[in-house]
């Protein structure tokens, strides 16, 4: 078995630096054809001086060829804004879509074999990694070591991985024509689930994110096997992830319907109510409408609902991608959560001023939606109010820090300090829940464990020691610390109110009952 495992870690090692090394692995040449049948007519004139020196000469990279292409576009651009012809400034993405159509080379001709390098072999060699480990080892969890790891503990392992991570991030949000190998190495992929359809960087994310959670849901289950609810609880994520997170959308677009995810609502899907949103939902019949009520009903009614019978955990635990994501592929690094009092401070702080910020931001595009204004309380709402957030929240915070941070700051940074949506749910979970995490003082023996392990900050020893409820607005009830606990001492209840606040702390097994 330890066999099996070595050569599973080399295959999946050796896929990943296949998939790195394609980074660097095309050529990049602008023909006339090319630049014609893809700049629009009206752009051509102004942009053809600038392009002809670029015309039929070979780049190496991605990274040069893009940033040529992206100097003479904004040469064009300067000139324009210097004479105030606001009206010819192109916004057009021609870096992206001529770096993808000029791209030459081994990836381009051979996708499909080197998808199933990467992404067959990878996923052989992980499972290889994964599975014998259940032989190997008897149920339960241990504290072998997660502090003295390379990995666990913010070594050079964590470290890598994190700052790739980052990278990655950046590369994504910033400068998709830097990664477009690999957004055409997902082409053959996309072109199964929709023949007219073209790749992305956002579908090479939402694949990627897809084929983490699934190979790293199967070590999750592996390692809580001896917890039913974790099994549960990690199915559900993996199912919600692939079907209703990747594959739906991606069937509605090639049955010319929008692309909706039918478990994301407001205020994490925060262009929900984007005048461009609501037009593409209302305008494409019956269903577009359904898509659009389905996601008020949401957040209006669904939330306050599950989460009173179930805690918030109905949704960041069990079908959330963002918990989806934390809870597979960022199960190593839980144990990283700051568990002080003034890391609890800046959570409280910065995760309700980002849902402030929400609300604010979409009542601003609301309002402009209604009057048909840009404008809201004198600001311009674009550029004050949605661009920050998009930049700010939307890309650096829960992309960049939220995923990227994972080996520096714990597998939870996004979910306890930054989403508006976690902040809603809990508000409702704090104050009207059935939802409760009880202890028993009496059988703690302060090993550590649940502490150890919360992903959210919380010091949930210190509540044990006491025997009093877990009700923090925070805890996304995933329960690990109940299944980590050798003692039984932590169960996931779900009760009437009545005893959840004010009760006397109870220790032991000698209560008498009133």
């Amino acid at each position: 078995m330890r066999l099996i495992r070595i050569i599973g870690l080399a295959l999946f090692l050796a896929s990943f630096a296949l998939f790195l090394s394609l980074f660097f692995a095309s050529e990049f040449t602008l023909t006339k054809e090319i630049f014609s049948d893809n700049v629009k007519p009206e752009h051509q004139e102004s942009l053809l001086p600038v392009m002809e020196s670029l015309s039929g000469k070979k780049f190496d990279t991605s990274v040069s060829f893009s940033n040529a292409l992206s100097d003479a576009v904004e040469s064009v651009n300067n000139e324009f804004r210097q004479q105030q012809q606001w009206d010819k400034v192109i916004y057009d993405d021609y870096v992206g879509t001529l770096t993808k159509i000029s791209l030459t080379g081994i990836v381009r001709d051979q996708a499909p074999l080197l998808m199933i390098l990467i992404f067959g072999v990878g996923a052989l060699g992980a499972f290889m990694f994964i599975i014998p480990k259940s032989s190997l080892e008897l149920p339960g969890i241990k504290n072998n070591g997660i502090f003295f790891h390379a990995l666990n503990n913010r070594g050079w392992i964590g470290v890598l991985i994190g700052t790739l991570l980052i990278v990655f991030y950046i590369f994504l949000y910033f400068y998709d024509a830097y990664i477009v190998n690999w957004i055409v190495l997902v082409e053959p992929l996309k072109k199964w689930i929709d023949p007219n359809g073209s790749s992305s960087q956002w579908f090479l994310y939402g694949f990627l994110y897809t084929f983490a959670v699934v190979v790293m849901g199967v070590r999750m289950i592996i390692k809580y096997r001896h917890s039913r609810y974790q099994i549960f609880r990690t199915i559900s994520v993996m199912f919600f992830q692939l079907a209703l997170a990747f594959l739906l959308p991606e069937i509605l677009v090639r049955l010319n319907q929008p692309y909706f995810d039918f478990k994301n609502m407001w205020p994490l899907d925060y262009d929900f109510f984007d005048a461009w949103h609501i037009s593409m939902l209302t305008t494409a019949g019956g269903l577009g409408i359904f898509m659009f009520a389905w996601g008020i009903t949401l957040f209006v009614i669904g939330v306050p609902v599950f989460v009173y019978f179930f805690g918030k955990r109905w949704y960041c635990s069990w079908v959330c991608g963002c918990g989806g994501l934390a809870e597979t592929a960022g199960d190593p690094f839980r144990q990283l959560s700051d568990k002080s009092l003034k890391a609890w401070k800046v959570e409280r702080w910065l995760i309700h001023g980002v849902l402030v910020f929400a609300v604010i931001m979409t009542a601003a595009v609301i309002y402009n939606f209604i009057t048909g204004t840009s404008s809201f309380l004198g600001l311009d709402t674009y550029n004050h109010l949605r661009k920050p957030y998009g930049f700010f929240i939307g890309a650096i915070f829960s992309g960049v820090v939220g995923t990227g941070f994972y080996p520096f700051m714990g597998n939870r940074v996004w979910c306890r300090f930054g989403c508006p949506l976690a902040a809603y749910l809990g508000f409702v979970q704090r104050f009207k829940s059935r939802f409760r995490i009880t202890t028993n003082g009496g059988q703690c023996i302060s090993c550590g464990n649940c502490s150890t392990y919360c992903e959210m900050g919380i010091d949930v020893r210190w509540y044990a020691q006491r025997g009093q409820n877990i009700i923090r607005s925070s805890c996304v009830g995933c329960g690990v610390c109940s299944s980590v606990c050798p003692r039984g001492v932590l169960n996931l209840e779900m009760k009437d109110e009545k005893g959840r606040f004010g009760q006397p702390v109870l220790l032991g097994n000698n209560v008498e009952s009133n």
